[in-house]
């Protein structure tokens, strides 16, 4: 007689769900989660949760075999690396003014009231971008500190914050310039009208990402690609059409 397994056993875990969060202590900070549209004249700011919107078709993109995708994939990895070194430098110059005080212990401020952000990325690249965030966090809460005590008068501390930020919105800003085309490695191969679209709009490529040896560290394996549209190309979405209707900017530009 066969025994029989219990149905626990027959059954497949669910899929993975996880929740993340993070927490903002400052004021400078949490205006580049939200950022700020273009009004009265003032260019747009791209915060982090716009950067998360316009990461999405990207990651689409690089997990569908799109070139295209994966060269702006390389350029933000980059982009976002270079932004967290930058702080890091600027953060271990007020660092060492803190500790410079003999004979002194001062405690970098923290808010008495943070405030909480639920993130929902798809995207390993939006959580580098919420880390590159709460280094900027750490940054002005060390220098309103140090501006507190002394140290730095007004002028040096709004120049570094404001050089912090800028940092920031550079990076977030790399996201730009990338449209789902729903072209693939193989239209680029074959000399397709999609590819030649693509190129058109979106900028030449890289030989070693057209032959796909050079991808982010993080990007997406790549799956068949389905017959069915994707729902990046679908209109039910209409804060991703208002990204996707966007004139893009070629891919190349970003390097200069």
């Amino acid at each position: 007689m066969t025994e029989r397994k219990p149905t626990s056993l027959l059954r497949q875990p669910g899929a993975l769900r996880s929740q993340t969060s993070m927490e903002i202590q400052t004021r400078q900070a949490q205006r580049l989660v939200y950022g700020r549209r273009a009004d009265a004249g003032k260019p747009a700011i791209f915060g982090l949760l716009r950067f998360g919107t316009m990461l999405r078709p990207i990651w689409e993109g690089a997990a569908t075999d799109d070139p295209w995708a994966d060269w702006c994939l390389v350029q933000i990895e980059r982009d976002l690396l270079e932004a967290r070194e930058a702080l890091e430098a600027l953060m271990a110059q007020i660092q060492k003014r803190l500790n410079s005080l003999p004979a002194m212990d001062v405690a970098v401020a923290q808010s008495v009231e943070p405030v909480k952000v639920d993130l929902t990325f798809t995207s390993p690249y939006a959580f580098m971008g919420a880390y590159l965030l709460a280094d900027y966090d750490v940054l002005v809460r060390a220098v309103l500190t140090g501006r507190h005590v002394g140290l730095f008068d007004r002028d040096t501390a709004e120049r570094t914050l404001r050089e912090g930020g800028r940092i920031v919105r550079r990076a977030f800003n790399t996201a730009q310039g990338y449209k789902y085309l729903g072209v693939c490695r193989e239209d680029v191969r074959q000399g397709t009208q999609k590819a030649a679209r693509a190129a058109e709009m979106l900028g030449s490529l890289p030989q070693a990402v057209v032959d796909g040896t050079l991808r982010a560290a993080h990007a997406p394996d790549i799956r068949p690609v389905s017959n069915k549209p994707s729902s990046l190309l679908e209109d039910d979405d209409a804060a991703m059409d208002e990204l996707l209707d966007e004139e893009p900017l070629p891919l190349e530009s970003k390097t200069a």
